[in-house]
């Protein structure tokens, strides 16, 4: 091989290595933009934001949150004398002048109700009202220029939306968990028996000190009152819509208690017979039995008897006891009500006055 074509192999050598270096180097940096670090750095963003979502909101609503601690009347002991009883919950401020909103079996038949503030300071509290029926209640602090929490609407909620659940449990300021709304529109049994309804499902996780506690959004206003917990379940707690607070709460501001009727009778859900539901073409396939009546009663003076199926009232169908709660309402109280019955297989249009529940 000559000299010439030593040097033209030479620089053809040299020119493939310098190409495949340059190629190599190209491939390099196109296949490490597709490895997995590039998609870790979209998810540490991702992170990133939902972080500073859940603690921008938590920086916003904390100073609102506070501990409350109550002592309550459990009886008496032998010799007379009162035996006490403490339990407490959260609560969260919602005017600056003192008002806390916070849950009716927190407070409920509370002797004394003190609250420990997010800076330390403790104070007691005076009860405005509360409602066992919704398990929300009010109550105050003498304490001016307190921060108060920014109320949302419960009604925009979505389900997938992120929510974070605050609360003091136990003397702990801020404890914060946060999770998603995982169903809207569920109704939750409360201490008196009756309904909750438009409750919010959430797998923010709580436990009975959260109680009373704000629920909020990633923008940091609050959507419901966190309630309860499912304990033999996993992820399934549940919130009071801040929609159903207000209104409960204005009420208890304005009466000291949300005003319901009632007509005074025993009774529980059951169906009706398909012929029956069929000649009178009723709506619902099933009704509320009367098993008792109490004496003097609105129920008795209308002439309700035991055994009588009720299907509807003031046109709107009954089919079960919880419609019949949903139905008696403050409206009604007084009020000269329509009351479709079923006795046997006649079907009967009673009058009935219902009254003020106690």
């Amino acid at each position: 091989m000559s000299l010439e074509e030593s040097d033209t192999v030479s620089t053809s050598v040299s020119s493939a290595a310098a190409f495949l270096s340059q190629s190599g180097g190209s491939d390099r940096r196109s296949s490490e933009s597709s490895l997995p670090g590039s998609v870790g750095e979209a998810d540490a963003a991702l992170l990133d934001a939902y972080s500073r979502a859940v603690t921008g909101a938590v920086e916003q609503v904390s100073p609102s949150v506070v501990n409350i601690e109550v002592h309550q009347s459990r009886g008496r002991t032998r010799t007379g004398e009162r035996r006490e009883g403490s339990g407490g919950g959260s609560g969260f401020v919602f005017t600056p002048d003192g008002l806390i909103l916070t849950n009716s079996h927190v407070v409920h038949d509370a002797r004394r109700i003190g609250v420990k503030l997010p800076d330390g300071r403790r104070m007691s509290a005076s009860a405005i009202g509360d409602d066992p029926a919704s398990d929300l209640a009010v109550i105050r602090v003498d304490e001016p220029g307190l921060t108060a929490a920014i109320l949302g609407d419960s009604q925009q909620l979505r389900v997938g939306q992120v929510v974070i659940a605050i609360g003091a449990p136990y003397g702990f300021q801020s404890t914060v968990t946060a999770g998603v709304v995982s169903a809207l529109g569920r109704s939750l049994r409360s201490y008196s028996g009756r309904l909750i309804d438009d409750v919010v499902q959430t797998d923010a996780s709580l436990n009975p000190g959260n109680s009373g506690g704000p629920l909020v959004d990633s923008a940091g206003r609050v959507v419901g009152v966190n309630t309860a917990t499912i304990l033999p379940a996993q992820g399934i707690c549940f919130a009071i819509g801040i929609n159903t607070a207000k209104f409960v709460a204005s009420r208890l501001l304005r009466d000291g208690r949300i005003r319901r009727s009632y007509i005074g009778v025993s009774a529980q859900t059951v169906p009706v017979h398909r012929r029956v539901v069929r000649f009178y073409d009723l709506p619902k396939e099933t009704g509320v039995i009367v098993l008792s009546s109490e004496s003097g009663s609105p129920a008795q003076r209308a002439g309700l008897r035991e055994g009588d199926v009720i299907v509807a009232l003031e046109g709107q169908p009954v089919a079960g006891v919880d419609d019949l709660h949903r139905l008696l309402t403050d409206v009604r109280v007084g009020v000269s009500c329509s009351l479709l019955v079923l006795r046997h297989t006649e079907k009967l249009e009673l009058l009935v006055v219902p009254e003020e529940a106690k």
